[in-house]
């Protein structure tokens, strides 16, 4: 088996492990003589199957009991629109933090649905290259919510001390680091994320949401896949959810308790990302570090050659060393190496190595 690193931004690397259970358990899972994609949602061993995941994502994120964990589908974009559609009255507005790439969509979608919302801060006029400083924030102390998301995955920032607020309602998109550390989930009404970075496979989107928000309806007549309130009160099994997804899912979050749960992957994932930034910053500035020193994402690094030309050679040098998806985002350009979770350790000592190798041969 040759096995590539894949440093891809999503759908990114599983654990190894995590992939050759589910291919022991694809054609017969635990004797019942089909596989998890074949069983239907209303089974027992489904029902086993789905709450188990709950259960393991509660222990390891210790979620506290007044909050629902919901399995959805539609991406965490899905949520851009469901979440003002929910909480956010007529009459009120949303403070946004405009921090990158898809912290603009979601800002984007609450005026497109016809609600308000107000920007608190943005670093879009130098390329979202760095998290606003707190004191330029401006916050409005009526707002219904406060949204943010906590990493940038096309630039590579992220919020490295998550902020606390005094309005109760944070809403936060943590699709490109959840379970990558531990969360005061009590400091948040809803926390939500495509699992497919750190969770798991694409396809589902994982919502936790404080109880008291269901029953705000902000908006009336809403389709009813669209209620929260609705799909939680049926345990997200309101129609079919991504079984096999869910499933999957289960599979990391074992994964993640067997390594020692969310302190050490924190610590990891420190590690990983300090190996690439070191061969960034003692390049000699032949490497340039796109993001702000003290806002550099974990998960995502994101860097720049001397000029597109060396760009395009170091992206062609990795793919023959079998590291795969360095390629930047396509508005940003240069390199990023996405290492998330379950990327390995040998993955970073590969790529740092050609760093090293290339830099001293051009």
């Amino acid at each position: 088996m040759n096995r590539v690193y894949n440093f891809y931004a999503g759908p990114a690397v599983l654990p190894q492990e995590v992939m050759k259970k589910a291919q022991s358990e694809f054609i017969d899972w635990h004797g019942s003589g089909m596989s998890v994609m074949e069983m239907s949602h209303r089974s027992k061993d489904f029902d086993s199957i789905i709450k188990g995941a709950e259960s393991k994502l509660r222990k390891i994120m210790n979620i506290p009991d007044n909050y629902k964990v919901l399995f959805l589908q539609g991406g965490a974009r899905t949520q851009f629109g469901m979440i003002p559609l929910n909480i956010l009255p007529d009459d009120k507005s949303a403070d946004y933090l405009i921090t990158g790439n898809w912290a603009k969509h979601a800002y984007k979608e609450v005026l497109k649905i016809g609600k308000k919302a107000n920007i608190v801060c943005s670093s879009e006029d130098s390329s979202f290259n760095h998290i606003p400083d707190r004191d330029s924030w401006e916050l409005d102390p009526n707002a219904a919510y406060i949204h943010y998301t906590s990493n940038n995955t096309v630039y590579g920032t992220q919020f490295r001390e998550l902020p606390e607020f005094e309005n109760k309602n944070v809403v936060c998109d943590m699709s490109s680091d959840i379970l990558s550390r531990p969360v005061d989930i009590s400091k948040f009404g809803i926390i939500y994320a495509g699992a497919q970075k750190n969770a798991g496979p694409s396809g589902v989107t994982i919502v936790i949401i404080r109880e008291d928000l269901l029953n705000i309806e902000a908006t009336k007549n809403l389709p009813t896949m669209s209620i929260y309130k609705d799909i939680a009160a049926k345990d997200s099994m309101l129609n079919t959810p991504p079984c096999f997804s869910i499933y999957m899912v289960g599979l990391v979050l074992a994964w993640v308790e067997s390594i020692g749960g969310l302190e050490e992957m924190e610590k990891r994932n420190k590690k990983k990302a300090s190996l690439i930034y070191n061969a960034i910053d003692n390049s000699n500035g032949f490497f340039k570090g796109f993001s702000n020193k003290k806002d550099r994402s974990l998960m995502n690094v994101t860097f720049k050659l001397p000029n597109e030309e060396l760009d395009s050679s170091f992206i062609k040098e990795a793919e023959k060393r079998g590291l795969i998806g360095i390629k930047g985002y396509r508005t940003l350009g240069g390199i990023r190496a996405s290492i998330y979770n379950a990327h390995p350790i040998e993955g970073i000592h590969k790529l740092v190595e050609l760093m090293e190798e290339f830099k001293n041969k051009n």
